[in-house]
């Protein structure tokens, strides 16, 4: 039985992935910093689709919370055969307007514990031949907008990185980027999301289905929707200075702070 282990497994993105894990037979560790909403999502999980399910409550902006996670992932008594990193974070307002704390926390949690949990877990698969990591980022890393965008810029280049120095392991490692799904993430991060075209929102359910579309396809970078492929070519391919220019006089109505 493969078991997979979703960081920010209560809500959103990381929900929708546990949903499809369990449907698909998975058994899986949900890791959350909510202790009470955990049992609940792992209760209905196992009632519906007859999978083992553990929780493991972890703050992965806290040392505490990561190294519980990177002990899970070591055990290789009950292998993770796929780690989503999926928990994170955004905030509004500008970068002299947002707390210093703030931004350390979100460095912590978008970079350091996927660069720790992904050390953690891979070892183990490459022993044992297969295994495969998503970590989840954002078409917001593509375009020069605070700390969020760095944040998610620097998880697209160390999970390419990793699908380098690790091929032919039997590891795969793939990086999602998507747009703006309707979830919990802007309401908890205080954004206004009422400029938003009904347009441009995507179904969390979908996302993931074509996440894992890609990842058995063996895609590094995984881009969810058309209209997001094309913005994200886009950002990639014009010169920063005018993408920048241009984010800039958007302002807020569009943010890419606000995006997954």
């Amino acid at each position: 039985m493969t078991t997979s282990l979703v960081t920010g497994a209560t809500a959103g993105i990381g929900a929708a992935f546990a949903r499809r894990l369990a449907a698909d037979g998975h058994d899986l560790v949900l890791v959350a910093r909510d202790e009470q909403r955990l049992t609940e999502s792992a209760q209905a999980l196992r009632a519906r689709h007859g999978v083992a399910v553990e929780v493991l409550p972890a703050d992965l902006a806290q040392d505490e919370g990561i190294a519980a996670v990177e002990d899970r992932l070591r055990d290789g008594g009950r292998p993770v055969r796929l780690l989503v990193n999926n928990a994170g974070f955004g905030h509004g307002g500008s970068f002299l307007d947002t707390p210093m704390a703030d931004e350390l926390r979100m460095l912590k949690l978008h970079c350091e514990a996927v660069l720790r949990t992904t050390a953690a877990a891979a070892p183990g698969m490459r022993e044992r031949g297969r295994g495969a990591v998503i970590n989840v980022a954002s078409v917001a890393a593509f375009m020069p907008r605070g700390t969020y965008s760095a944040s998610k810029a620097w998880v697209v280049r160390f999970t390419e990185s990793m699908a380098y120095d690790l091929a032919g392991s039997g590891i795969r490692f793939m990086v999602l980027c998507p747009g703006f799904v309707r979830t919990e993430f802007h309401q908890r991060a205080g954004m206004k999301a009422s400029n938003i075209p009904s347009w441009a929102w995507l179904d969390a359910d979908k996302v993931v289905a074509a996440a894992l579309r890609d990842l058995a396809r063996g895609k590094t970078l995984s881009v969810p929707d058309p209209r997001y492929k094309v913005a994200a070519a886009l950002a990639r391919h014009v010169p920063e200075g005018v993408f920048g220019a241009v984010s800039t006089r958007a302002g807020r109505r569009f943010d890419p702070k606000n995006l997954n």
